[in-house]
Protein backbone atom coordinates (compact mmCIF):
# COMPACT_ATOMS: atom_id res chain seq x y z
CA UNK A 1 0.00 0.00 0.00
CA UNK A 2 1.32 3.57 -1.17
CA UNK A 3 1.18 6.09 1.69
CA UNK A 4 0.93 9.59 0.47
CA UNK A 5 2.09 12.61 2.96
CA UNK A 6 1.42 15.72 1.99
CA UNK A 7 3.87 18.70 2.86
CA UNK A 8 5.33 22.21 3.05
CA UNK A 9 7.40 22.51 -0.18
CA UNK A 10 9.61 25.36 1.73
CA UNK A 11 9.00 23.93 5.61
CA UNK A 12 8.61 20.38 5.06
CA UNK A 13 7.33 18.45 8.20
CA UNK A 14 10.47 16.48 9.97
CA UNK A 15 8.37 14.13 11.14
CA UNK A 16 7.31 12.86 7.82
CA UNK A 17 10.90 13.10 6.34
CA UNK A 18 12.41 10.79 9.18
CA UNK A 19 9.63 8.50 8.44
CA UNK A 20 10.61 8.73 4.72
CA UNK A 21 14.26 8.33 5.70
CA UNK A 22 13.52 5.56 7.48
CA UNK A 23 12.23 3.74 4.63
CA UNK A 24 14.65 4.30 2.39
CA UNK A 25 17.57 3.05 4.91
CA UNK A 26 15.55 -0.12 5.47
CA UNK A 27 15.67 -0.63 1.74
CA UNK A 28 11.89 0.87 0.80
CA UNK A 29 11.12 3.61 -1.93
CA UNK A 30 10.36 6.66 -1.35
CA UNK A 31 8.81 9.14 -4.22
CA UNK A 32 9.79 12.67 -3.43
CA UNK A 33 9.78 16.34 -5.28
CA UNK A 34 12.66 17.91 -6.42
CA UNK A 35 13.00 21.45 -8.72
CA UNK A 36 12.83 19.33 -11.80
CA UNK A 37 10.58 16.62 -11.60
CA UNK A 38 9.33 13.91 -8.86
CA UNK A 39 12.24 10.72 -8.30
CA UNK A 40 11.34 7.41 -7.26
CA UNK A 41 14.01 7.05 -4.70
CA UNK A 42 16.06 4.18 -3.09
CA UNK A 43 19.67 3.70 -1.11
CA UNK A 44 22.42 4.17 -3.80
CA UNK A 45 24.59 2.08 -2.54
CA UNK A 46 21.90 -0.60 -1.36
CA UNK A 47 21.55 -3.09 -4.44
CA UNK A 48 18.17 -5.06 -3.69
CA UNK A 49 17.15 -1.35 -2.71
CA UNK A 50 18.13 -0.18 -6.48
CA UNK A 51 16.27 -3.06 -8.16
CA UNK A 52 13.03 -2.33 -6.83
CA UNK A 53 13.52 1.07 -8.89
CA UNK A 54 13.76 -0.53 -12.03
CA UNK A 55 10.97 -3.46 -11.36
CA UNK A 56 8.62 -0.72 -10.22
CA UNK A 57 9.50 1.44 -13.31
CA UNK A 58 10.01 -1.27 -16.02
CA UNK A 59 12.85 0.39 -16.78
CA UNK A 60 15.72 -1.51 -18.90
CA UNK A 61 18.84 -2.29 -16.31
CA UNK A 62 21.00 -1.03 -18.49
CA UNK A 63 19.52 2.47 -18.20
CA UNK A 64 21.78 4.05 -15.64
CA UNK A 65 20.29 6.07 -12.45
CA UNK A 66 21.03 9.82 -11.10
CA UNK A 67 22.63 9.55 -7.30
CA UNK A 68 21.77 12.26 -5.51
CA UNK A 69 23.61 14.11 -2.24
CA UNK A 70 22.98 16.55 0.11
CA UNK A 71 26.56 17.99 0.34
CA UNK A 72 30.10 17.85 -1.78
CA UNK A 73 31.23 15.17 0.96
CA UNK A 74 28.90 12.70 -0.22
CA UNK A 75 30.60 13.83 -3.78
CA UNK A 76 33.59 12.70 -3.16
CA UNK A 77 32.63 9.68 -1.42
CA UNK A 78 31.25 8.42 -4.48
CA UNK A 79 33.39 9.77 -7.01
CA UNK A 80 37.35 8.42 -7.98
CA UNK A 81 38.09 11.76 -8.52
CA UNK A 82 36.90 15.06 -9.35
CA UNK A 83 37.91 16.92 -11.88
CA UNK A 84 38.84 20.91 -12.37
CA UNK A 85 36.21 21.16 -15.19
CA UNK A 86 33.92 19.31 -12.46
CA UNK A 87 34.87 21.83 -10.12
CA UNK A 88 34.01 24.56 -11.72
CA UNK A 89 30.47 23.46 -12.49
CA UNK A 90 30.00 22.27 -9.06
CA UNK A 91 31.11 25.78 -7.78
CA UNK A 92 28.61 27.61 -10.41
CA UNK A 93 25.23 24.97 -10.07
CA UNK A 94 25.09 23.38 -6.99
CA UNK A 95 22.55 22.96 -6.12
CA UNK A 96 20.82 23.57 -9.19
CA UNK A 97 19.48 21.24 -11.66
CA UNK A 98 22.77 19.79 -13.62
CA UNK A 99 23.97 15.73 -13.22
CA UNK A 100 27.78 15.71 -13.72
CA UNK A 101 29.27 12.26 -14.88
CA UNK A 102 32.00 11.36 -12.83
CA UNK A 103 34.54 8.25 -12.45
CA UNK A 104 33.16 6.11 -9.62
CA UNK A 105 34.42 4.50 -6.38
CA UNK A 106 33.83 1.26 -5.75
CA UNK A 107 31.42 1.94 -3.49
CA UNK A 108 29.14 2.36 -5.96
CA UNK A 109 26.90 -1.19 -6.73
CA UNK A 110 26.82 -1.68 -10.82
CA UNK A 111 23.21 -1.69 -9.75
CA UNK A 112 22.91 1.57 -9.53
CA UNK A 113 25.36 2.32 -12.37
CA UNK A 114 24.07 -0.07 -14.92
CA UNK A 115 27.68 -1.51 -14.33
CA UNK A 116 29.12 1.49 -16.00
CA UNK A 117 32.68 2.88 -14.24
CA UNK A 118 31.04 5.90 -14.28
CA UNK A 119 28.54 7.86 -11.50
CA UNK A 120 25.94 10.16 -12.43
CA UNK A 121 25.86 12.62 -9.68
CA UNK A 122 23.51 15.49 -9.01
CA UNK A 123 22.43 17.75 -5.62
CA UNK A 124 18.65 19.49 -5.66
CA UNK A 125 17.56 22.50 -5.05
CA UNK A 126 14.53 21.64 -3.04
CA UNK A 127 14.25 21.44 0.50
CA UNK A 128 12.24 18.07 0.75
CA UNK A 129 14.88 16.23 -1.30
CA UNK A 130 17.63 17.84 0.84
CA UNK A 131 16.41 17.28 3.78
CA UNK A 132 15.06 14.09 2.91
CA UNK A 133 19.14 13.20 2.03
CA UNK A 134 20.29 14.61 5.05
CA UNK A 135 17.73 12.32 7.28
CA UNK A 136 18.61 9.20 5.39
CA UNK A 137 22.39 10.18 6.08
CA UNK A 138 23.02 7.79 2.33
CA UNK A 139 22.81 9.40 -1.11
CA UNK A 140 19.53 8.33 -3.23
CA UNK A 141 19.43 7.11 -6.44
CA UNK A 142 16.34 8.59 -8.18
CA UNK A 143 15.20 8.64 -11.37
CA UNK A 144 11.88 9.92 -12.04
CA UNK A 145 8.83 8.76 -10.32
CA UNK A 146 6.83 7.10 -13.11
CA UNK A 147 5.97 3.91 -15.64
CA UNK A 148 9.61 3.60 -17.93
CA UNK A 149 8.56 5.77 -21.27
CA UNK A 150 5.69 7.36 -19.51
CA UNK A 151 5.43 11.55 -19.08
CA UNK A 152 7.75 12.38 -16.23
CA UNK A 153 5.46 13.34 -13.11
CA UNK A 154 5.44 16.95 -12.03
CA UNK A 155 2.83 16.80 -9.58
CA UNK A 156 2.23 13.05 -6.73
CA UNK A 157 -0.79 12.69 -8.40
CA UNK A 158 1.15 11.78 -11.74
CA UNK A 159 3.40 9.33 -9.15
CA UNK A 160 0.07 7.98 -7.97
CA UNK A 161 -1.49 7.41 -11.70
CA UNK A 162 1.81 5.33 -12.40
CA UNK A 163 2.62 3.45 -9.43
CA UNK A 164 0.16 3.48 -6.66
CA UNK A 165 1.06 0.12 -4.64
CA UNK A 166 4.17 0.10 -6.02
CA UNK A 167 5.76 2.42 -4.11
CA UNK A 168 6.11 2.71 -0.41
CA UNK A 169 5.10 6.38 0.54
CA UNK A 170 4.82 9.61 -1.94
CA UNK A 171 5.73 12.82 -0.69
CA UNK A 172 3.49 15.74 -2.09
CA UNK A 173 5.28 18.59 -2.19
CA UNK A 174 2.51 20.11 -4.81
CA UNK A 175 4.10 20.85 -8.47
CA UNK A 176 7.50 21.33 -9.22
CA UNK A 177 9.50 24.40 -9.90
CA UNK A 178 11.08 23.58 -13.47
CA UNK A 179 9.48 20.78 -14.67
CA UNK A 180 12.32 18.95 -16.81
CA UNK A 181 14.56 16.36 -15.70
CA UNK A 182 18.58 17.86 -14.87
CA UNK A 183 21.21 18.82 -17.65
CA UNK A 184 23.44 16.24 -17.53
CA UNK A 185 27.37 16.38 -18.73
CA UNK A 186 30.01 13.60 -18.74
CA UNK A 187 33.27 15.05 -17.58
CA UNK A 188 35.05 11.78 -18.26
CA UNK A 189 35.28 12.31 -21.87
CA UNK A 190 37.35 15.25 -23.52
CA UNK A 191 35.58 17.40 -24.15
CA UNK A 192 32.78 16.97 -21.83
CA UNK A 193 29.76 16.06 -23.51
CA UNK A 194 26.16 17.30 -22.81
CA UNK A 195 23.98 13.82 -22.81
CA UNK A 196 20.68 15.30 -21.59
CA UNK A 197 19.72 18.95 -21.78
CA UNK A 198 17.98 20.84 -19.42
CA UNK A 199 17.28 24.02 -17.37
CA UNK A 200 20.84 24.64 -17.02
CA UNK A 201 20.97 25.04 -20.76
CA UNK A 202 24.41 24.37 -23.11
CA UNK A 203 25.03 28.73 -23.21
CA UNK A 204 24.93 28.60 -19.53
CA UNK A 205 27.44 25.84 -19.38
CA UNK A 206 30.17 26.91 -22.31
CA UNK A 207 30.66 30.02 -20.09
CA UNK A 208 31.96 27.26 -17.50
CA UNK A 209 33.49 24.92 -19.72
CA UNK A 210 34.01 26.41 -22.79
CA UNK A 211 34.74 23.38 -24.46
CA UNK A 212 31.82 21.14 -23.91
CA UNK A 213 29.96 19.71 -27.05
CA UNK A 214 26.28 18.33 -27.89
CA UNK A 215 26.10 14.67 -28.05
CA UNK A 216 24.55 13.66 -31.58
CA UNK A 217 21.62 11.93 -29.59
CA UNK A 218 20.19 14.85 -28.03
CA UNK A 219 19.60 16.27 -31.29
CA UNK A 220 18.67 13.75 -33.67
CA UNK A 221 17.00 10.26 -33.44
CA UNK A 222 20.56 7.96 -33.91
CA UNK A 223 21.60 4.81 -33.76
CA UNK A 224 22.96 3.64 -30.41
CA UNK A 225 24.61 0.96 -29.61
CA UNK A 226 27.07 2.11 -27.06
CA UNK A 227 26.93 1.79 -23.33
CA UNK A 228 23.82 4.01 -22.34
CA UNK A 229 25.73 6.78 -20.05
CA UNK A 230 22.89 8.81 -19.37
CA UNK A 231 19.11 8.45 -18.78
CA UNK A 232 17.51 9.77 -21.60
CA UNK A 233 19.32 8.69 -24.38
CA UNK A 234 18.51 5.29 -26.02
CA UNK A 235 15.11 4.51 -25.33
CA UNK A 236 11.70 6.12 -26.19
CA UNK A 237 10.61 9.00 -23.06
CA UNK A 238 8.28 11.35 -21.50
CA UNK A 239 5.62 9.60 -24.42
CA UNK A 240 1.52 9.95 -23.97
CA UNK A 241 -0.37 7.28 -24.86
CA UNK A 242 -1.58 8.74 -28.44
CA UNK A 243 0.52 8.96 -30.98
CA UNK A 244 2.10 12.57 -31.17
CA UNK A 245 3.13 14.61 -34.15
CA UNK A 246 6.10 17.72 -33.85
CA UNK A 247 5.59 19.99 -36.57
CA UNK A 248 8.71 22.70 -36.73
CA UNK A 249 9.14 25.42 -39.15
CA UNK A 250 8.22 29.30 -38.93
CA UNK A 251 5.24 29.98 -36.87
CA UNK A 252 2.88 30.69 -39.53
CA UNK A 253 3.63 27.97 -41.68
CA UNK A 254 3.52 25.48 -38.35
CA UNK A 255 -0.21 26.63 -38.06
CA UNK A 256 -1.39 26.13 -41.42
CA UNK A 257 0.11 22.60 -41.67
CA UNK A 258 -1.33 22.05 -38.09
CA UNK A 259 -4.87 22.89 -40.03
CA UNK A 260 -4.02 21.09 -43.07
CA UNK A 261 -3.16 17.82 -41.23
CA UNK A 262 -6.42 18.16 -38.91
CA UNK A 263 -8.28 18.57 -42.39
CA UNK A 264 -6.99 15.30 -43.46
CA UNK A 265 -7.59 13.52 -41.22
CA UNK A 266 -11.04 15.00 -40.39
CA UNK A 267 -12.42 11.82 -42.30
CA UNK A 268 -11.26 8.62 -39.98
CA UNK A 269 -13.20 10.41 -37.00
CA UNK A 270 -10.24 10.91 -34.84
CA UNK A 271 -9.93 12.78 -31.57
CA UNK A 272 -6.97 14.96 -32.26
CA UNK A 273 -5.45 17.32 -29.66
CA UNK A 274 -3.10 20.01 -29.88
CA UNK A 275 -0.10 21.51 -27.94
CA UNK A 276 -0.21 25.14 -29.15
CA UNK A 277 2.10 27.58 -27.94
CA UNK A 278 0.42 30.15 -29.88
CA UNK A 279 -3.17 30.82 -28.57
CA UNK A 280 -4.05 29.62 -32.41
CA UNK A 281 -7.85 28.53 -32.43
CA UNK A 282 -7.86 24.78 -34.25
CA UNK A 283 -10.72 22.93 -35.09
CA UNK A 284 -9.37 20.15 -33.05
CA UNK A 285 -11.50 17.78 -30.25
CA UNK A 286 -8.87 19.05 -27.47
CA UNK A 287 -6.70 21.99 -27.12
CA UNK A 288 -3.59 22.30 -24.45
CA UNK A 289 -2.21 25.72 -24.11
CA UNK A 290 1.65 24.61 -23.43
CA UNK A 291 2.84 28.18 -22.70
CA UNK A 292 3.78 31.27 -24.28
CA UNK A 293 7.37 31.87 -22.76
CA UNK A 294 10.22 28.52 -22.43
CA UNK A 295 10.15 29.06 -18.90
CA UNK A 296 6.80 28.27 -18.62
CA UNK A 297 6.46 25.30 -21.52
CA UNK A 298 8.93 23.54 -19.80
CA UNK A 299 7.21 23.66 -16.19
CA UNK A 300 3.93 22.43 -17.77
CA UNK A 301 5.09 20.18 -21.12
CA UNK A 302 4.40 16.65 -18.86
CA UNK A 303 1.73 17.52 -17.29
CA UNK A 304 0.01 18.93 -20.61
CA UNK A 305 1.21 15.94 -21.82
CA UNK A 306 -0.62 13.70 -19.50
CA UNK A 307 -3.77 15.81 -19.80
CA UNK A 308 -4.16 14.67 -23.59
CA UNK A 309 -4.32 11.34 -22.19
CA UNK A 310 -7.23 12.26 -19.74
CA UNK A 311 -9.00 13.82 -22.74
CA UNK A 312 -8.54 10.41 -24.56
CA UNK A 313 -7.56 11.80 -27.80
CA UNK A 314 -6.23 9.35 -30.75
CA UNK A 315 -3.48 11.88 -32.39
CA UNK A 316 -1.40 14.91 -31.00
CA UNK A 317 0.03 18.03 -33.42
CA UNK A 318 2.14 20.04 -31.29
CA UNK A 319 3.71 23.09 -32.40
CA UNK A 320 7.94 23.26 -31.93
CA UNK A 321 9.53 25.62 -30.84
CA UNK A 322 13.21 27.39 -31.55
CA UNK A 323 15.81 25.61 -29.98
CA UNK A 324 17.77 28.24 -28.49
CA UNK A 325 18.67 28.11 -24.83
CA UNK A 326 16.00 26.07 -22.96
CA UNK A 327 14.22 25.51 -26.25
CA UNK A 328 16.75 23.12 -26.55
CA UNK A 329 15.31 20.85 -23.57
CA UNK A 330 12.43 21.42 -24.57
CA UNK A 331 12.30 20.12 -28.12
CA UNK A 332 14.63 17.06 -26.97
CA UNK A 333 11.92 15.87 -24.96
CA UNK A 334 8.65 16.39 -27.56
CA UNK A 335 10.94 14.63 -30.08
CA UNK A 336 11.55 11.70 -27.99
CA UNK A 337 7.91 11.65 -26.94
CA UNK A 338 6.82 11.53 -30.53
CA UNK A 339 9.95 8.96 -31.48
CA UNK A 340 10.78 11.19 -33.84
CA UNK A 341 7.59 12.00 -35.91
CA UNK A 342 8.43 15.33 -36.79
CA UNK A 343 6.75 17.10 -40.10
CA UNK A 344 8.63 20.30 -41.05
CA UNK A 345 6.52 23.13 -42.26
Amino acid sequence: MTVICRVDPLEPDRSILRRAAEIVRQGGLVAFPTETVYGLGANALDPAAVKKIFHAKGRPLDNPLIVHVASIDQIYMLAKRIPREAEALIERFFPGPLTIVLEKEPIVPDETTASLPTVAVRMPDHKVASRLIEESGIPIAAPSANKAGRPSPTRAQHVLQDLEGEVDMIIDGGATRLGLESTVVDLTVNPPELLRPGAVTFEMLRKVVRTVQVHPSVLQDVSYGGAVRSPGMKYRHYAPRAELIVVVGDQQNVQMKIEQLIRELSPKKLRIGVARTTGKLYNASHLEELGRSKQEIARDLFDVLRRFDEANVDVIFAEGIDERGLGLAIMNRLKKASGYKIIRA
